[in-house]
C-alpha cells in the first residue's frame, strides 16, 4: 500500500499508522524526562518473618552438611563417653563460721582469723583445705600408704620409696578434692572423685574430719605460743618503762625545763614552757603594733599629699565639719547681700571679716589633726620597734629552751612508748588467760558424705548433649559462613538485596535439549510466561507505562540478554505493537543468526551513514516484528557508537516504531553498553543465576548509573527455581490448562526460520 511521502519525495514504510506513532513519539519524550536522574533506593530492611525464612533457607541448603558435622560430633562425644573410666563422687557439708577469738590483736601474734574482712577470711579457709599439709594429714590418718585397695587403684606399686609413695598420695588427694562454696552461706561442699565408691566416701569424710582437728590444734598452739611470748615482754616491758621514767625526771631537774600546760595546737601536742608562752602572746602583740603602725603612717601619708582640707581624716574632724558649715552660711548670706550693697558696704566687710576668721581656724584646725596623725605613726613606730626587740630576746631564750629540750623529748617519747606497749600487752595477756582454756571450733560438719550409688563421670546424656549443641553450632556456623562468602546472584530475592534492582522476571533454565525457539514457540511453556510476565511487569516500569526505547546489557557475556532481547520483542509484536528489534552488539552480533537474516547491511552501516533506516530495517516472519542486524564488524565499535549517529538513529526509529529494543554488548571491559544505555529510555540488566556474582554485576550498575543509565531492573536467566526453596517466593509458571498449549508457528516449523531468509523491505514499500 502506497504511503505518505516526505519532504524528500520518499514513501514512509508504515504510513497507516504514521499518525498514532507520532503521537507516540510525543510521549517518548515525557517518558525520558520523567527517567531523568531516577535513583533506585536500597531495598527496604526485611522483616522479621523474611529474615526467619531467609535464615531457614540458609539452613535447608546446608541441610546435609550440618547434618554431617552433628553426627561426628555426636560420634566423637559417644566415643569419648564409651572410652572415659568411671569416675565416683561422695561429697560432704561443712559450716564454717566467721567468729574467731583474736588472741594477741593488732597483729601483735599471728592468727589465722585476726583482722581480715569475710571474703579474705573465706578464702583463707579454702586454702588451708587445699593445703598440702591437710592431704598429707588424711594420709597420715588413714594410713592409705598401707592401703593395697587405694594404691591399686593409683597405681603405685607398694614396694616404692615411702617418701616418693606419701607424695603420690599426696597429690591424688590434693587432685581428686574439690570445694565449692554454697553462694550467700556460711556452708561448703568438699567432693573427692575416685574410681571407687567407699574410697571416695571415706577420703572426704577424713578431709573434714582432719580440718576439724588441724583448726583446733592451730588455735591451741597460736594461744600457748602467746601466753609464753606476752610474759617474756611484759618482763622486758616493765624493767624498760621503770628506767626510762627515771632518766626523764633527772634530766628535767638538771636542765630547769618546766612544762605549763598544753599548747593551742591540742592535747596531742607536747607541752610548752614559759618562755614559750611569753614569746607567743609578744608575737601576737607585736603583730597587732605593726598593723597599728602601718595604719597610723598610712593616715599620715593621706593628709600630707591632700592639699588644705581634703584629706579624709581632716573632714572626718567635727570641729572642721562646723566650721566649714559656719563658712558656708556665711558665704551664702555674703552672696545674698552682694545683690543689694557693693562690697565695700559696712555689712558686706563685717561678713568678709567673719569669713576670714573661719578660714583661720580651719587652717589651725587641719595643722592640729596633721601634727596629731604625725604624733600617731611615731609612737606606733616605737612600740613596733620595743616589740621586736622583745620578741628577738625571747627568740633566743627560747631556741636555747629547745636545744636543751632534745633530749628530755627523747626521753620522754621513749617512757610513753613504752608505757603504751607495757599496757597494751598487759590486757592481751588477761584476755589469753580468760580465753585459753576455750575449745570451742568455728568449724563442724552438717552432712557426712554416703557412698554414691552412680558414677558422676562419664555422663552419657550430657556428653552427647554437648556434642550434638557443638556439632548443631559448628554446623550453622560453617552454614552461614559459606553463604556468606557466596557472592553469586542465584535467585531474584539476591537481585534485590545485593544489587538493590527491581526484579522484572526470572527466566527458567531449559531442559537438556531445548532451543529458546522451540520453548518460546509454546505460548503456555514456563519459559514464554516467564518473558511474558517480563513485558506485563514493564508496563509498570513508569508512570506513562512501557518505556520507548528498551537496551538490553549484561554484565558478562553469554548471560541471555540476546534471547531475551528476542523474546521480548515477539511478545511486543505479538500484541500488535509494531516493534523494532536493533542488533547493536558489533563485536560478536547473533540475532542476525535467529531470524536468518542477512547481516550485510545493518546498524554499523546507519552509524557509518552508508544507508538510511529504511535501507537497514528488514521485515521478519513474526507480524509487527522487524531487525536492524549488526551490519559488517567495524574495526572500532566504541568509536563507531560515541558518534552523533546513535542518538540520530534512536530518535528516528521512537518516531516510526512502538518499541524499539536495542541489544547490546556486555558492560564488563568494553564502553559500548555505556554508549547505548545513555541514549536508551530504559535499561534492562539480564543475569545469569548462578553465574554472575555480586561484584561483576555491582561493578556492571554502576557504570552504566555512571553513563546516565536509567534502570528498569534485571531479568535473571536461566534460573533453576528447584535448587532454591523455602525463601518465600514462587518462581515456577507452570499451571495446567487441561489441554495442549497453543504453539506459535510463524512459518510451518520454527526450527525451519534459521533457513529462511527474511523479504528485504523496499523503500517505497
Amino acid at each position: 500500500m502506497a504511503g505518505e511521502r516526505d519532504a524528500d519525495g520518499r514513501g514512509h514504510l508504515w504510513s497507516p499508522v504514521d499518525s498514532a506513532r507520532r503521537a507516540i513519539a510525543r510521549s517518548h519524550e515525557n517518558i525520558v524526562q520523567s527517567w531523568e536522574g531516577a535513583q533506585f533506593a536500597e531495598p527496604e530492611e526485611p522483616s522479621l518473618g523474611r529474615r526467619l525464612l531467609e535464615y531457614w533457607r540458609i539452613v535447608w541448603k546446608y541441610k546435609w552438611l550440618i547434618a554431617a558435622i552433628v553426627a561426628v560430633s555426636l560420634a566423637c562425644g559417644f566415643a569419648a563417653t564409651v572410652l572415659t573410666p568411671k569416675v565416683y563422687t561422695a561429697s560432704t557439708t561443712i559450716e564454717i563460721d566467721r567468729e574467731a577469738s583474736d588472741l594477741v590483736g593488732k597483729g601483735d601474734v599471728p592468727s589465722v582469723e585476726q583482722g581480715a574482712r569475710d571474703a579474705e577470711f573465706f578464702e583463707t579457709q579454702y586454702g588451708l583445705l587445699k593445703s598440702r599439709s591437710l592431704a598429707v594429714r588424711v594420709a597420715t590418718s588413714e594410713n592409705l600408704a598401707s592401703n593395697p585397695g587405694f594404691l591399686r587403684a593409683m597405681g603405685i606399686s607398694p614396694g616404692q620409696d615411702p617418701k616418693a609413695t606419701l607424695a603420690a598420695i599426696t597429690g591424688f588427694l590434693e587432685q581428686g578434692l574439690s570445694i565449692s562454696p554454697v553462694r550467700d552461706s556460711r556452708l561448703v561442699v568438699l567432693s573427692f572423685d575416685s574410681p571407687d565408691a567407699a574410697l571416695s566416701t571415706r577420703i572426704v569424710n577424713a578431709f573434714a574430719d582432719n580440718f576439724i582437728s588441724s583448726n583446733l590444734q592451730r588455735r591451741f598452739n597460736a594461744s600457748a605460743y602467746a601466753r609464753s611470748f606476752l610474759e617474756q615482754r611484759l618482763a622486758e616491758l616493765k624493767a624498760r618503762l621503770e628506767d626510762s621514767e627515771r632518766q626523764l625526771v633527772a634530766y628535767a631537774t638538771q636542765q630547769q625545763i618546766i612544762q605549763v600546760g598544753q599548747p593551742a595546737a591540742g592535747k596531742d601536742a607536747p607541752p610548752q614552757s614559759l618562755d614559750m608562752t611569753n614569746l607567743g602572746g609578744t608575737d601576737e602583740a607585736l603583730t597587732t603594733a605593726q598593723t597599728n603602725m602601718v595604719l597610723a603612717q598610712q593616715r599620715w601619708r593621706g593628709t600630707q599629699a591632700a592639699p588644705g582640707l581634703a584629706a579624709p581624716d581632716i573632714l572626718a574632724d567635727p570641729t572642721v565639719q562646723q566650721l566649714r558649715q559656719e563658712r558656708a552660711t556665711l558665704e551664702a548670706r555674703y552672696q545674698e547681700l552682694r545683690k543689694i550693697y557693693k562690697p565695700d558696704y559696712p555689712d558686706m566687710l563685717q561678713l568678709r571679716a567673719q569669713i576670714e576668721d573661719i578660714d583661720a581656724q580651719l587652717n589651725a584646725a587641719s595643722d592640729t589633726i596633721r601634727r596629731s596623725l604625725q604624733t600617731q605613726a611615731d609612737t606606733a613606730a616605737h612600740q613596733v620597734a620595743a616589740l621586736e626587740d622583745r620578741v628577738s630576746k625571747l627568740k633566743t631564750s627560747v631556741l636555747d629552751e629547745r636545744r636543751r629540750e632534745i633530749q628530755y623529748n627523747i626521753l620522754q617519747r621513749e617512757a610513753e612508748t613504752t608505757r603504751t606497749l607495757y599496757d597494751g600487752l598487759l590486757q592481751r595477756y588477761k584476755e589469753i588467760g580468760v580465753l585459753g582454756g576455750v575449745t570451742t571450733n568455728n568449724v563442724s560438719i552438717v552432712d557426712s558424705a554416703t557412698p554414691p550409688d552412680d558414677p558422676s563421670k562419664p555422663d552419657p546424656a550430657h556428653n552427647l548433649f554437648v556434642a550434638g549443641a557443638t556439632g548443631l553450632g559448628l554446623g550453622l556456623m560453617m552454614a552461614f559462613l559459606l553463604e556468606t562468602l557466596d557472592q553469586a546472584i542465584r535467585k531474584p530475592i539476591d537481585v534485590e538485596n545485593k544489587l538493590g534492582l527491581a526484579v522484572l522476571g526470572s527466566v527458567p533454565l531449559l531442559e537438556r535439549g531445548m532451543q529458546p525457539l522451540e520453548a518460546l514457540a509454546d505460548l503456555r511453556s514456563p519459559f514464554s510466561e516467564a518473558h511474558h510476565s517480563i513485558r506485563t511487569n514493564l508496563a509498570f516500569a513508569t508512570n506513562a507505562g512501557t518505556p520507548k526505547v528498551l537496551a538490553l546489557t549484561s554484565a558478562l557475556p553469554e548471560e541471555g540478554k540476546s534471547t531475551t532481547s528476542f523474546a521480548l520483542a515477539q511478545g511486543f509484536a505479538r500484541i500488535g505493537m509494531q516493534v523494532l528489534l536493533v542488533e547493536l552488539d558489533l563485536r560478536n552480533p547473533s540475532q542476525h543468526r535467529t531470524f536468518g537474516a542477512s547481516n550485510r547491511v545493518g546498524a554499523s552501516s546507519l552509524l557509518n551513514g552508508d544507508v538510511r533506516l529504511r535501507a537497514a530495517v528488514q521485515a521478519t516472519d513474526w507480524p509487527n516484528l522487524f531487525l536492524v542486524p549488526s551490519g559488517p564488524l567495524p574495526p572500532s565499535p566504541a568509536e563507531l557508537l560515541e558518534g552523533p549517529r546513535l542518538a540520530a538513529l534512536v530518535r528516528e526509529a521512537a518516531e516510526l516504531f512502538d518499541i524499539v529494543i536495542l541489544d547490546g554488548p556486555p558492560v564488563m571491559g568494553l564502553a559500548d553498553a555505556l554508549l547505548i544505555a545513555s541514549v536508551a529510555t530504559g535499561v534492562i540488566l539480564t543475569i545469569e543465576a548462578g553465574r554472575t556474582n555480586r561484584t561483576q554485576a555491582r561493578a556492571a550498575i554502576r557504570r552504566l548509573r555512571r553513563a546516565n543509565a536509567r534502570f528498569l531492573g534485571a531479568a535473571l536467566t536461566m534460573f533453576d527455581a528447584r535448587k532454591t526453596p523455602y525463601d518465600g517466593y514462587e518462581y515456577t509458571y507452570e499451571y495446567d490448562y487441561r489441554g495442549d498449549g497453543r504453539t506459535l508457528q510463524p512459518a510451518n516449523d520454527p526450527a525451519a526460520m534459521t533457513q529462511r531468509r527474511p523479504r528485504q523491505v523496499s523503500p517505497t514499500a
